[in-house]
């Protein structure tokens, strides 16, 4: 049953008004760095087995941070961020720094809205939408894998990525056509935590961007209130204490 926290990167001056996506150079700002601190500290009380990072600057930042408590000098077992492309941002092409105010205005807009999953984004370098989720859900897929077989099931790791790459992530979780994830919000420097099982995922914590996080970690043993079945992939009938 690991379980992973997807982190938001927090704030940059482009968040917002503008569609970074794959610009370089794009790091945090004042804010982001205050929120990267802020869910560093929220996080530093869970034993991370790992953080993995988006390769861009934003994301690579805030995972430095949250990172920093969990180092093996900090006497954690985090060597270092690992970078992971398959989490980096969807490519969308032509659409990469413009304004949203802009972009509303395209046609394919109301189809990233309603029919995200038939969504192509333009230019040579644009991805599809469903493509960038099947490349970050196999991502995840592999990661849980290695985790489990490093650290044991019950492991606890951070991946910190952008915001429609988590969404769709979460909606796999739950089961939901691509096409309902624009139901889904993730802020930034939100917290997000998802525990697989053999049965199903569960999502434990949806955009929490504050609050204590104990609550995260699986229940040890003899304490949990799901009998029946393989115990850990029951969902509590009644929804439990």
């Amino acid at each position: 049953m690991t379980t992973l926290l997807l982190v938001r990167h927090g704030l940059t001056a482009m968040t917002g008004p503008v569609l970074a996506g794959w610009t370089p150079g794009v790091g945090l700002d004042d804010r982001g760095r205050a929120q990267a601190s802020a869910v560093a500290g929220r996080l530093a009380a869970l034993p991370l087995a790992a953080v993995v990072s988006s390769p861009l600057d934003r994301c690579v930042e805030t995972a430095g941070t949250v990172a920093a408590p969990h180092s093996r000098d900090a006497g954690g077992t985090v060597d270092k961020v690992d970078i992971d492309e398959r989490f980096g941002e969807v490519r969308y092409g032509d659409w990469t720094g413009r304004p949203l105010k802009e972009l509303t205005e395209e046609p394919l807009w109301r189809i990233v809205q309603a029919h995200p999953s038939a969504a192509r984004f333009p230019g040579e370098d644009g991805e599809a939408m469903a493509d960038a989720q099947h490349r970050a859900v196999a991502a995840v897929r592999d990661w849980n894998e290695r985790i489990a077989a490093a650290h044991g099931p019950d492991a606890v790791y951070a991946v910190c990525s952008h915001g429609d790459i988590i969404k769709a992530v979460v909606a796999d979780a739950l089961g939901l056509h691509l096409d309902q994830f624009q139901r889904i919000q993730a802020d930034p420097a939100s917290v997000t935590a998802i525990r697989y099982t053999e049965l199903r995922p569960f999502v434990v914590r949806l955009n929490d961007t504050g609050g204590d996080v104990t609550g995260l970690l699986p229940k040890p043993d003899g304490d949990d209130d799901r009998k029946a079945g393989p115990g850990a992939s029951d969902a509590v009938v009644g929804g439990g204490a």
